[in-house]
């Protein structure tokens, strides 16, 4: 079915464009005509069911560039994946990855579930047998033995022994590799500040990576990770905290200043924890993510989905923390479109609304370029042409942040 999307305002996902009554075709799962509803071919109107949103904003479907579906955003959740059986774990990420979906997330970035449950994840979606975003998804993250995520199975010593993991998940058909350039908060055992790799083997990861033509993402929280991430020549930073020892978060400006000038993607995954406990936070507590705008860092938005505290439907809130955090609305909706699938190396295929791009739209009462609060009143997901939410199933924040 051919449908033509008219809305008051069209958001195209270049940044800060904004076209009064604009609309989009939608034509076997790609846009196929897209600016001013005056503009449209009288042909292409005549051919199509006309959907009519009215006072509302369509924009392009969001991006969140780091979510773990195996993990369902409770208390303990990191915990129950060390028990949980594969099958278990499979069914809870085809859940989450739905309630992705609803939230208006049409591509997310999994990075790590044990084993192979991505890419099964991944290609059930693609397959048509479950509803859900499309997917860009890592193996188990690379880590050291007893380091941060090591029960997921990716755990290695050695150059030549992390080579071998990365051979094994690009045979099973992965598209990004992730490491764990520090430990995490959320293994027993592990710190978040300190380093795991040494900048050889980061280095050996990156290459063989690159061999087989795919990204690294490295999780990096301790200044030195993110230095030895930037050296090693990583394609996305995640979290990139600049935690010490103490807990404290200390920004290095020199080396902010190198990410900048090196183009490196930086998810600083600022989630609904974030905006829960903003009261609660003292300076030396704030996310890096003012510094790292202000220095003009490529920033992504992303949430950590399913670590404890963020569920993966929560996902505007994280917009909304980078919002409180002094980014402004335009800046805001690039990290989580346009900006964002060029992060991910999908951006012939979506992140803006233009011809010849899959059909991944949303529409959301109010003006989302004033303030993106307008975001939790979502009313219409389209992913891939097939309408997800239509707009009489409105959406709004009472349903899913609590």
């Amino acid at each position: 079915m051919i449908r033509y999307y008219t809305a008051d305002r069209l958001i195209t996902g270049d940044r800060g464009r904004c076209i009064r009554d604009g609309g989009v075709l939608v034509d076997d799962g790609l846009i196929r005509w897209a600016g001013p509803d005056k503009e449209v071919p009288r042909r292409l109107r005549r051919e199509s069911e006309h959907v009519a949103l009215g006072p509302l904003t369509l924009l392009p479907g969001l991006i969140d560039s780091h979510v773990h579906l195996a993990l369902d955003g409770t208390p303990g959740a990191m915990d129950r994946v060390r028990t949980a059986s594969q099958d278990e774990l499979y069914a809870q990420m085809l859940r989450n990855a739905a309630e992705l979906l609803c939230a208006g997330v049409t591509t997310a970035r999994d990075l790590g579930a044990p084993g192979g449950l991505g890419v099964r994840v991944r290609d059930t979606i693609r397959s048509g047998l479950a509803p859900g975003p499309e997917l860009v998804v890592s193996g188990a993250p690379l880590t050291v033995p007893h380091g941060h995520c090591w029960f997921m199975g990716g755990a290695g010593v050695g150059e030549q022994a992390l080579r071998q993991v990365v051979r094994e998940q690009i045979r099973a058909g992965v598209d990004v590799i992730k490491v764990m350039a520090t430990g995490g908060a959320l293994t027993h055992g592990s710190a978040a500040w300190e380093g795991q790799f040494t900048e050889a083997e980061l280095a050996a990861v990156f290459d063989e990576a690159t061999r087989a033509g795919l990204p690294v993402a490295a999780h990096a929280h301790g200044t030195e990770g993110i230095a030895a991430s930037l050296r090693a020549g990583v394609h996305t930073i995640e979290h990139c905290s600049f935690l010490d020892a103490s807990g404290a978060i200390v920004p290095d400006h020199g080396l902010i200043r190198r990410l900048a000038a090196k183009g490196v993607y930086v998810c600083p995954t600022i989630s609904v924890r974030f905006t829960k406990h903003w009261d609660r936070r003292t300076p030396d507590r704030l996310p890096a993510l003012p510094a790292l705008y202000r220095q003009g860092v490529l920033v992504v938005a992303g949430t950590d989905a399913g670590t404890d505290g963020a569920p993966h439907r929560a996902y505007v809130e994280g917009l909304i923390g980078m919002a409180r955090l002094g980014l402004p609305p335009a800046e805001i909706l690039e990290a989580a479109t346009s900006r964002a699938a060029r992060a991910l190396r999908v951006e012939t295929l979506t992140g803006r609304i233009a011809p010849g791009l899959r059909a991944d739209l949303i529409a959301v009462e109010g003006d989302p370029l004033h303030d993106v609060t307008a975001l939790r009143a979502l009313r219409l997901v389209v992913a891939r042409g097939q309408e997800v939410r239509s707009p009489s199933q409105p959406l709004h924040t009472d349903e899913w942040v609590q």
